[in-house]
């Protein structure tokens, strides 16, 4: 019987680390989760990780383990650390590809950050899959992003290029985690248009569902759904949302000139509410040979396993370009 040649794909959360063996077109084999918090020593969690990754290659027929991704927050591709991660159990840089390496030295150990992962994910996986040129933008509980030209990931010198969530679209604007004001991030998150929809409840007199709730009691999602039943607020923020999202996505385009953009993430999933503020913006304000040239589109992996396929997508890229 054929070897299975397979990779593991490994996505490290706050709360859990999630597994999966997955082959060259995307299948997942099988799947496994650990506690992250649960091993407060970092060499403790490499060893469980360790031990995971033994246990899956036993549980799949005839595999071969020939690569492992991982996807993990201020994962840094360059240098194969984690730095300075704020939702980890540990604190400093954490060299967790030296570490694995040593217990599975002749197989091809990939690191990097949860967008710059989905972004590859989707070059591998999904609509990007013939692109050599796109950027990939994930709308989440923050604004992540992954830049690919000529089909390579952009990094930069050291290795943490491409935060498009901490570009500034308004001066002295709202206060940001990194530290500084006015970052994308702070509008175009689920956070961001949760706050647009309170700072529009206090200038107007417009009925809305949330005209008597704190933002602790509703979720974006909310938003999509009171937008779907005509609530004026909602459909608002939206616009508010991508008229900023397409402002910086038309000046970020001066940069790389993708082919095209994929929108991934809970504001994705809200539709046309999203993409069509978003993409009039875009064209209003994109220099006039770039117009109707690029296109702006839902991630294919809207609803697959992204957190596994993404990590699983750093080991084939590398190993499709011969690293292995």
């Amino acid at each position: 019987m054929d070897t299975k040649k397979l990779v593991v794909g490994i996505d490290i959360g706050g709360t859990n680390t999630k597994f999966g063996m997955v082959d060259r077109i995307g299948n997942i084999y099988v799947e496994e989760n650990i506690s992250t918090p649960f091993y407060r020593v970092f060499d403790d969690y490499i060893n469980a990780v360790k031990d995971v990754i033994v246990k899956l290659e036993k549980n799949v027929e005839n595999a071969e383990i020939i690569g492992i991704g991982i996807g993990a927050p201020n994962g840094n591709h360059n240098t194969g650390a984690i730095a300075l991660a704020a939702n980890l159990p540990w604190t400093g840089i954490l060299p967790i590809v030296a570490k694995l390496q040593k217990f599975f030295p002749s197989t091809c150990i990939v690191l990097d950050n949860d967008a710059n992962a989905a972004a590859i994910g989707e070059m591998i996986y999904g609509g990007a899959a013939k692109m050599r040129d796109f950027l990939f933008v994930t709308l989440g509980t923050g604004v992540g992003s992954g830049f690919v030209a000529n089909g390579e990931m952009i990094y930069g010198h050291d290795g943490l290029a491409g935060e498009l969530g901490h570009v500034i679209v308004e001066k002295n604007g709202r206060e940001c985690g990194c530290g500084r004001c006015g970052c994308l991030e702070t509008y175009a998150s689920a956070p961001g248009i949760k706050r647009t929809v309170s700072e529009l409840l206090s200038k107007s007199n417009e009925d809305s569902v949330f005209r008597h709730k704190s933002l602790d009691e509703f979720e974006a999602k909310n938003i999509t759904e009171a937008a779907q039943n005509g609530d004026k607020i909602a459909i608002a923020a939206f616009r508010i949302t991508g008229e900023i999202l397409g402002l910086a996505l038309a000046n970020a385009v001066a940069i790389t000139v993708p082919e095209a953009i994929f929108l991934f993430g809970g504001l994705a999933k809200s539709g046309n509410f999203i993409f069509e503020p978003t993409i009039a913006a875009f064209e209003r304000n994109i220099l006039k040979f770039w117009k109707d040239k690029i296109k702006i589109l839902p991630s294919e992996l809207q609803n697959k396993d992204v957190s596994i396929l993404g990590s699983a997508s750093l080991a084939w890229n590398s190993i499709n370009k011969g690293s292995l």
